[in-house]
């Protein structure tokens, strides 16, 4: 018989729906018989023991915010009746749990590009970066144009990464903006980089430059377009074609998979999102970090609620003192704006049946499994510890994909339960957290885990295919946004703009 809910911790005092429910149908929970009291949807929770108004609900082990008025048994747990517990900044207290994870290690490999100074990519690309957005424009053309000329022969694609910024900005959002412009540059995705700039902006092409430090400089080249005499864009077209000659010769070689670093994301989540995919994507993110690997979960606002699970996997005090920093500056951040910490979840989510920050935080931090925590980065860090790291980011998808992919992650695997077509700067698989979206949007979805709750496939079955899927991506298949075209950037503003 197929599965109709599911009661995903023993403490919980809801269960998840894994079909549609009907008014009046009767589920047994643990012995008990549960009349549903509404039509309730599949992914939303219906309640399984009586509330008083202000008293928790218990989902994952965890409360996720409280009852506004009482409650009985069988009733449909939503945001109209559930509030969250979430207010300002805490304080916090470092009780480390130090799980041993029994996971083997195998000798896998991927086929990656092996830079000059080591480090590996999984694409070899020709990026043209501009230092300011003024010059969007041209480094759009030139990318067009040497796509067509070499047809991509040898390589793998042509990007010109137009963004808004570079000039008119101060002091914390300038310096994010050349750090995330730095990691691009710097991204062993890219077998040629050429540094287009305007020459009067605020992010001035020499001291930029001068910020790369010791960068191969027959790849990184740099074209300062109020210097150029008559058409910039042929002096472009000559820069390209010579990078071009030099990553056409690049090929593939096997890499042992502790090379591999991934971005652990997710966006519009529904209520399957922590019980199907953020868990496989877990399950994964342990078997690399086991492997020697690197994984790194970022956005910040979603993890309020969640944040004291992270805080104690953290391997030291110092980790666990960044991680309440990251965490309490995020908060300060919304409330120096005027705004609540605890309104996170969109309407996309709400309609999926995700009602509250905390409720969407503890199916959001399962992407990272159970290892330990590493390290802690700030926005536009790059990355200096193998294993798991925490990343100061916010839940925007495309511009936590870009911090993530600026750190230096290869490629971004992302869950979701909506569905998304978008891209960042290195390949971005979306994993669908139910069949139906799998089904529907074949276009943008490269991994099912709704095989989870279709009664196929158990979490046993699926991670080699995943592992087998992560792998081949690392190896040269296209991601569904790169089939698509679909690849961009976006970087965090803070301030003021002049």
């Amino acid at each position: 018989m197929e599965q109709k809910f599911l009661k995903i911790n023993p403490a919980d005092s809801v269960v998840v729906c894994l079909q549609a429910m009907k008014k009046g149908e009767i589920i047994n929970v643990d012995g008990k018989d549960i009349s549903v009291l509404q039509d309730t949807p599949a992914g939303h929770k219906v309640l399984i023991m009586d509330k008083t108004e202000g008293e928790d609900i218990i989902k994952y082990g965890y409360p996720i915010g409280h009852a506004r008025k009482s409650l009985k048994a069988g009733e449909w747990v939503n945001e109209n009746n559930l509030k969250t517990n979430l207010s300002g900044t805490l304080e916090y207290t470092y009780n480390p749990v130090n799980e041993k994870l029994s996971i083997a290690k195998e000798e896998r490999t991927f086929k990656g590009y092996v830079r000059k100074n080591g480090d590996v990519g999984i694409r070899n690309e020709i990026w043209i970066v501009p230092t300011v957005g003024c010059v969007n424009g041209i480094a759009e053309e030139v990318a067009k144009r040497l796509e067509k000329e070499t047809n991509l022969e040898g390589i793998d694609a042509v990007h010109a990464w137009h963004h808004n910024y570079g000039c008119s900005q101060l002091s914390e959002d300038h310096e994010a903006t050349r750090k995330i412009l730095r990691d691009i540059v710097l991204h062993p995705n890219a077998a040629g980089v050429l540094v287009l700039s305007l020459g009067c902006e605020n992010n001035q092409p020499d001291d930029f430059m001068a910020m790369l430090g010791d960068y191969d400089k027959d790849r990184v080249r740099l074209i300062v377009t109020q210097k150029v005499e008559g058409d910039e864009t042929e002096e472009c077209m000559r820069v390209l074609r010579e990078l071009y000659a030099i990553a056409k010769e690049d090929k593939r070689e096997d890499v042992p998979v502790s090379k591999l670093r991934v971005g652990l994301k997710c966006g519009g989540s529904d209520g399957f999102s922590g019980i199907t995919a953020n868990p496989l994507e877990g399950e994964f993110s342990d078997w690399l970090v086991a492997q020697g690997g690197t994984s790194i979960l970022t956005e910040v606002p979603e993890m309020f609620g969640a944040e004291t699970i992270l805080m104690n996997r953290c391997k030291t005090k110092e980790l666990f003192d960044q991680t309440v920093s990251l965490i309490n500056n995020f908060k300060n951040y919304f409330l120096s704006h005027g705004e609540p910490v605890g309104e996170n979840p969109s309407p996309g989510n709400k309609a999926g049946g995700i009602s509250t920050l905390e409720d969407k935080a503890l199916g959001c931090t399962q992407k990272c499994g159970r290892a330990p925590v590493s390290g802690v980065l700030e926005y536009g860090d790059r990355l200096e510890k193998n294993g798991l790291n925490l990343l100061s980011a916010p839940g925007n998808d495309l511009v936590a994909a870009t911090a993530l992919a600026s750190a230096g992650c290869h490629m971004v695997l992302f869950t979701t339960g909506r569905g998304t077509p978008f891209g960042t700067f290195v390949p971005t698989m979306k994993i669908s957290t139910n069949s139906d979206l799998y089904r529907r949007k074949t276009n943008w979805i490269d991994f099912n885990a709704g095989q989870l709750v279709d009664g196929g496939k158990t979490m046993k079955d699926l991670v080699p295919e995943f592992i087998d899927k992560v792998l081949a991506v690392a190896s040269g298949e296209k991601a569904r946004n790169e089939i698509n075209g679909y690849s961009e950037i976006s970087i965090f503003k803070n301030g003021v703009t002049l």
